[in-house]
Order: C-alpha cells, then sequence, then structure tokens
C-alpha cells in the first residue's frame, strides 16, 4: 500500500470512530477521484501532492464538521490545480460540495493592481464566503493551518510571507469565528517564523519556569479537584500553560519579564449548567487569594465570538500567580471550536444555513463598510473593527455593546442606529454628561443624547470616532445630505494639495484631453465627482493630488519625446514586436543604452520604468509600448505582466527588452521596499542607521504604526543592482523585530 492510501486509511478510521454513520464509500470516492486527478504532482517536501488535501480533512475532521466539509475538504484543490470542473464535482458529489470546493477556490485566485486593493478584496471575498457559507472559511483556515505546519519546505521570503498573512488576516479572523484552538496554534506557527530569536527566548524561558515549578500544575490540579469533590460539584480540570505567541504579545505589548505575568498558568473547570460555574468562582476565591481587577465575567457579557467563560487570577502556593477559568461543556465546545461547534452530524445541520442574522451581524457591517473606501483606509479601519482588543460598553436598558477599544459615545451611537449619530447632541456616561471623544471603558453605562433640529453629524467627528462602522455612516451622510458643501470643500482642499504639490488647478482644468486622463487616473468621471469625493471623505486631497501629479510628470516626459516615441509606435505596427522564436541576441542586438534598457534592438530610445515594480539591473525584464509614452519596462513577476492578464489585442504590444551593458551605474535605480516588524521606539532609526551602513540613497522613508501592534515601513531607494538590493534587503532582516521585507509591488 502506497503512502497516499496509509494516511487516507487512517482518516478513515478517524472519521467512523467519531462518526460512525458518516457515508465511508462517498468519503473514499472523493479520495479516489482527487487521487487520480493530482496524479503525480508533488509538494514542496517531495510527497505526493494529494497529502495535503488528506490533512486538511484531517482537521476539518477534527472541528466535528459535517459530511460535505469532509468531502469538500479532499477535494479543495482539484478546480484550481487539475482539470476537474464544478460541474463534474457537482454531478458526482453534489452541488454543495462543488459550492464549497470553488468557494474555497476563489479566495486564492486573486490578482490586484496593488497590495491595498488585493488586501481589501481578499478580505472582502472572504467575509462574502462567510455570508453566505461559513463552512468556504472554516475549509480555508484546515488549508492554511496545514500549510503553516509545512512551511519549512518554502524559501525564507515565502516562510515570512505566509506567516505574516497568517497573523494578520487568518489567525484574528479564527479569533472571530471562536476558533480559540486553531487560532493559538496560527500564532504560534507564525511566530517561529516571524521572529525566530523571540520565539525561541520565550520558549527557553518557559521551559526553565516549568523546571523551576516542576510539579506545580498537577499539585494545583489535584488541590482543586480534591475541594470541589468535597463540595459535591460533578466537573473535569485540567491545567497548562499558555501558548507561546500570548506571553510574547504580553512580554512585548506591556513591556513586562516573564516573571511579571500573572497567567502563565491557566487552569479550566468545566461543569454541568451556569450556577455550578459561579459556585467553583466562590470555592476557587476561598481557596486561593484573589487578585483585584482580574475577574471577568464573560457568561453575563459574552464576547462577540460568542465565547463565555469566568476569568478569574489567584495567587497559589510559593506566590505563583495563576489563571482560572469556569465554564459549562457547552461553553467548552464554542470556546475551542467556535461557529465549527454547531456543524455536527449528529445535529442534522449539513443542510441549513449556520447561525442567525445576529451571529453574522459583523460581517454585513464589514462588507458595507467597504463601500465608498480607499483600499488602505478599509483595510487600516479593519484591523481596529476586527482585530483589535474589545471594550464592552451598555446601554441604558442593559443591552451590551462591543466597540474597539478607545471607542468614544460616537461610535456607541453609531453602532445603535446610524439616526442615533445623526441627531446625536450630547452623551452620558455613568450618568454625567462627557465630551465626544471620551474613550469608553468595560461596564460603563452610556446614554445618547438626541435631538430632532440637531444639524447632524460635523466633519470632525471622523477624526474622533475609532471604528470603521461609525466613519462609513458618517461618511455616508455627508455623501448623501451635503452634495454641494462636499464639492465646495473638495475644492478647497483639492486645490491646497495642488499647490504644495507644485500644481495649479488651472494647469489641470484648461486641457479637457489632459483632464479626461487624469481624472481616470483618480478613477472619477468628472472633476465634480473628484471634489465631492474628497468633500466627504472617500479619497484623500493627499492621495488625489499625488496621483495628479504623477500622472502630469509622465505625460510632461512624453510630450518632450514624442517625436522618438512615434518612431518606436511605427515599428510596432510592422509587427516586429512579437518575437516567439527569434534568437535574443538578434533582437537586442546594441549592447549600451543611454536609459540602460535595449528595446527591441533600438538604442537610446524613450523608457520609463513602471512604478508598481520598480525594476533594477538583474531582474528579468519585459517592455510594454503605451500610447504616447512611451516603452514601460516591467519586472516579469510583475502582476501587471502576468500574460494571463494580457488583454488579446494589446499582445502585439509587448516587446522584449534587455539591460544594457551599462544599465549598472552609480546613479542607481529608483526601487521600493516594505518593512514589517514590531512596533518600537527607534524602530525607523535603526533602519536608518542600517541603510547608511549599506551606503544607498534613500530618496523616501514613512513610518506608520498600526492599531494591532505592528509597524509598517515604506522606502524608495537607488540602487545600483539587484545584487545590491538584495544586500539592503538581507540587512534590513537583520533588524531586532522586523518579520518581513519584500520589494513593494510585483
Amino acid at each position: 500500500m502506497d503512502l497516499a492510501h496509509e494516511r487516507y486509511e487512517e482518516l478513515e478510521r478517524a472519521i467512523l470512530a467519531a462518526h460512525p454513520h458518516a457515508d465511508a464509500a462517498r468519503i473514499r470516492a472523493a479520495f479516489e477521484y482527487a487521487n487520480e486527478h493530482h496524479g503525480p504532482q508533488l509538494r514542496k517536501s517531495g510527497e505526493p501532492y494529494i497529502i495535503h488535501p488528506i490533512a486538511v480533512a484531517e482537521i476539518v475532521n477534527e472541528l466535528d464538521l459535517d459530511g460535505d466539509s469532509i468531502v469538500a475538504a479532499l477535494l479543495h484543490d482539484c478546480i484550481e490545480d487539475t482539470d476537474s470542473t464544478h460541474d463534474e464535482i457537482a454531478r458526482l458529489f453534489g452541488s454543495q460540495v462543488a459550492d464549497l470546493v470553488e468557494g474555497v477556490t476563489k479566495l486564492t485566485r486573486m490578482q490586484y493592481t496593488s497590495r491595498e486593493d488585493e488586501q481589501m478584496e481578499n478580505l472582502r471575498k472572504m467575509f462574502m464566503a462567510m455570508a453566505k457559507d461559513v463552512r468556504v472559511i472554516l475549509i480555508k483556515l484546515c488549508d492554511r493551518l496545514h500549510n503553516m505546519r509545512t512551511l519549512q519546505y518554502q524559501s525564507d521570503l515565502k516562510q515570512k510571507e505566509k506567516a505574516l498573512e497568517t497573523m494578520e488576516v487568518y489567525a484574528p479572523i479564527a479569533h472571530r469565528l471562536g476558533m480559540q484552538k486553531l487560532k493559538w496554534e496560527l500564532e504560534d506557527l507564525s511566530l517561529e517564523y516571524l521572529d525566530p530569536v523571540g520565539f525561541r527566548d520565550v520558549k527557553d524561558e518557559l521551559t526553565n519556569i516549568t523546571t523551576l515549578h516542576a510539579g506545580f500544575v498537577d499539585a494545583m490540579q489535584s488541590h482543586i479537584e480534591e475541594r470541589l469533590a468535597a463540595e459535591g460539584v460533578r466537573c473535569k480540570v485540567y491545567g497548562r500553560l499558555k501558548h507561546i505567541y500570548s506571553i510574547y504579545r504580553k512580554m512585548y505589548s506591556q513591556g513586562k519579564t516573564l516573571n511579571e505575568i500573572f497567567d502563565l498558568y491557566a487552569f479550566r473547570v468545566i461543569v454541568e449548567d451556569i450556577p455550578a460555574c459561579y459556585n467553583v468562582l466562590g470555592c476557587i476565591h476561598d481557596m486561593f487569594k484573589p487578585v483585584l481587577g482580574r475577574f471577568k465575567d464573560y457568561i453575563g457579557t459574552p464576547k462577540p465570538n460568542g465565547y463565555q467563560s469566568l476569568h478569574t487570577t489567584v495567587v497559589g502556593r510559593d506566590g505563583i500567580p495563576f489563571e482560572v477559568q469556569i465554564r459549562t461543556w457547552q461553553m467548552h465546545q464554542t470556546a475551542e471550536y467556535g461557529v465549527a461547534a454547531h456543524w455536527k452530524y449528529k445535529q442534522g445541520m449539513a443542510n441549513q444555513r449556520l447561525g442567525t442574522e445576529r451571529d453574522f451581524e459583523w460581517v454585513r457591517k464589514l462588507l458595507e463598510s467597504q463601500q465608498d473606501t480607499d483600499p488602505d483606509e478599509f483595510v487600516r479601519t479593519l484591523r481596529v473593527d476586527m482585530f483589535a482588543d474589545e471594550v464592552f460598553v451598555f446601554t441604558p436598558n442593559g443591552d451590551v455593546k462591543s466597540l474597539p477599544a478607545g471607542a468614544t459615545p460616537i461610535d456607541f451611537a453609531y453602532s445603535i442606529h446610524s439616526a442615533i449619530g445623526n441627531s446625536m447632541t450630547g452623551a452620558r456616561v455613568n450618568g454625567r454628561i462627557v465630551t465626544f471623544e471620551t474613550p469608553l471603558k468595560n461596564g460603563d453605562i452610556v446614554e445618547i443624547i438626541t435631538s430632532k433640529s440637531a444639524k447632524g453629524p460635523s466633519r470632525d467627528w471622523m477624526k474622533i470616532c475609532k471604528s470603521n462602522e461609525a466613519r462609513n455612516k458618517i461618511r455616508q451622510w455627508f455623501k448623501k445630505e451635503r452634495r454641494e458643501e462636499n464639492i465646495a470643500t473638495g475644492r478647497a482642499m483639492f486645490e491646497s494639495e495642488l499647490k504644495h504639490a507644485g500644481l495649479s488647478l488651472g494647469a489641470i482644468t484648461a486641457n479637457p484631453d489632459l483632464l479626461e486622463v487624469l481624472l481616470k487616473r483618480v478613477r472619477c468621471g468628472q472633476l465634480d465627482e473628484l471634489y465631492a469625493a474628497i468633500g466627504y471623505g472617500g479619497l484623500s486631497a493627499q492621495k488625489a493630488a499625488a496621483r495628479i501629479k504623477e500622472e502630469m510628470t509622465r505625460l510632461g516626459r512624453v510630450e518632450r519625446q514624442r517625436a522618438e516615441q512615434e518612431a518606436i509606435q511605427s515599428a510596432v505596427s510592422t509587427g516586429e514586436t512579437v518575437y516567439p522564436s527569434t534568437p535574443k541576441d538578434s533582437i537586442l542586438a546594441p549592447k549600451r543604452s543611454n536609459s540602460g534598457i535595449i528595446v527591441a534592438g533600438l538604442d537610446n530610445c524613450m523608457v520609463k520604468f513602471s512604478k508598481c515594480c520598480t525594476p533594477v539591473p538583474g531582474d528579468p525584464v519585459v517592455g510594454f509600448i503605451t500610447k504616447g509614452y512611451g516603452v514601460s519596462i516591467h519586472r516579469q513577476d510583475c502582476p501587471n505582466a502576468d500574460p494571463a492578464r494580457r488583454k488579446p489585442e494589446e499582445e502585439g504590444r509587448w516587446v522584449k527588452v534587455a539591460w544594457a551593458e551599462n544599465a549598472v551605474g552609480a546613479e542607481g535605480y529608483r526601487t521600493s521596499i516594505e518593512i514589517s516588524a514590531k512596533d518600537r521606539d527607534g524602530l525607523a532609526l535603526d533602519v536608518a542607521m542600517a541603510l547608511s551602513t549599506v551606503k544607498v540613497k534613500v530618496n523616501h522613508l514613512s513610518a506608520r504604526s498600526q492599531p494591532d501592534g505592528y509597524a509598517m515601513i515604506y522606502l524608495e531607494l537607488a540602487v545600483r543592482d539587484q545584487k545590491e538590493l538584495t544586500g539592503v534587503i538581507h540587512k534590513l532582516s537583520q533588524i531586532p523585530g522586523v518579520f518581513l521585507v519584500r520589494r513593494a509591488g510585483g
């Protein structure tokens, strides 16, 4: 029996052990189908590719998902990587399975014009898939978990890219779905690649502490069990160390040493019902001294992802603090598996939509919030809405509202209803009048004061509120109610930014043809549309002016060299631009060029190095003859140069190009780098010092802190060639706390 069939037999035994009535014949048929279609494909590890779908199906089975989910897990890569089709899978295994497979595939088939567009569209598709059938994202999470478990076979760059994406997107989604067990493993696996030194330090310190406190967990567990048994409480007690990433994050975010963290050890007490939870809490506080301010009641006030437990921190023997979590068995299932806990064979829910409208209200809000929003604005605020810590506050009627940490009365008002926010004139917190900027705290009772004569929200509110939902509702109000005001405000803001950029509004509006080109650059049909978008906050004036300036600069260069450009266009029209079988040397005969690039045998013609991928000597490149702008040089791995995305009518305008012998020069080529790192004091200074040691020219450096404790640094450099750029990237990667260094675009 080969390896694939051995692994499948193990999977089938596990499925039947958990679900004796599972349709084993159908699951085996799915395995045989996937095994046949993947055929000789291999993974980076050298294993047959089919091992990956089997492993994903094993994780799906561990989550107790239904039979369709297991079948879809076995088939999840068939549409993407083989000649299999949706119709064929639907005919053989049912339409639900085919839809699940196609849903998972769509989450990986994405190509975009910018990194921000990619992130927004990626998240949007995930949320849409969740709203339609949550099993799509559950299977995708299982797929990502197995990929992370086998990440050691990927290149260093791919390891860091996948780990960062997992930490920023997949782990928070697992958290939002309540799947804590899967979230913890994703976080630990990601940290091991993002900060291997920090990971090893925490792991080694934990090993030392457990050695020092040998027997502590067993002793405390036995002590708690004996006391609760004497009280007649039927329960299950077990202790554990907190997972590595949660400790790492506390040490970093709170500036603590391992000895200063109160909840290294955590004990869970699982009981029959809710009254028993509070009974156990009394016993624990009687046995050990509770730490003031460390008690949380998530049973009375559940988290948005459905999590419920009582949390208390107490001090045990020898002064060692530890956390105790008390919950029922049903709460435990929800805490471990989240929404997946609802998808059981025994519940017969396979053909029902999971949950209620309330369960997925947050998905709907997130989808709504991406309307009329810049991609980078959406991604940035999404981290606050979905991934940041929460604060729980109450309405005067006792209803609980969950808001991002640092939320204000404005966020609270719009979380109730847009009409409440739009007519808001004041707020009371715990019975006292407060300002709109007041940050809300856990347990606050918030009352919003409204008036029918209110004039609506202020533009300043968008700077005060923390949630994307509130900001989007304010933006929608201005878009609908104040169009003329938006146009006037937007025009003034835009004109001001143009002056800072060294341009005038008159120079743009004087030429209708030029204006049309420039408006396309900012995705607007008319000038008033651009002004209105700036006025209500859908587009920043600074970004619009920057895009206009880029376009004006490019157009100016083209006008100065139009004669040479027309000569190149003439060469293209003869059909000499497509060379599928011509030897390279005969196409690119000249060896030297003033621009550093040789285009189809022509030396010193006008070329432009694309800003989307910023090629440098040594990069494989390709050229595109634009209409009136010269030959645009792209890296071959740039998404804009991908053959799969080329329009058939433009195929003849793609030309072969090569670097000239004199391309590597002292002046350098501009390129861009993105750095992802832990946010800390002195990070930008360390980056600047590293750049000074490698002696490259820095044209631009900007750093931006993220709400989740990370930082993004953007660099524009001038380097001689790819070899020098590789050296720069290697140097930056060695800075403490840096997770990922990569070239922007491409």
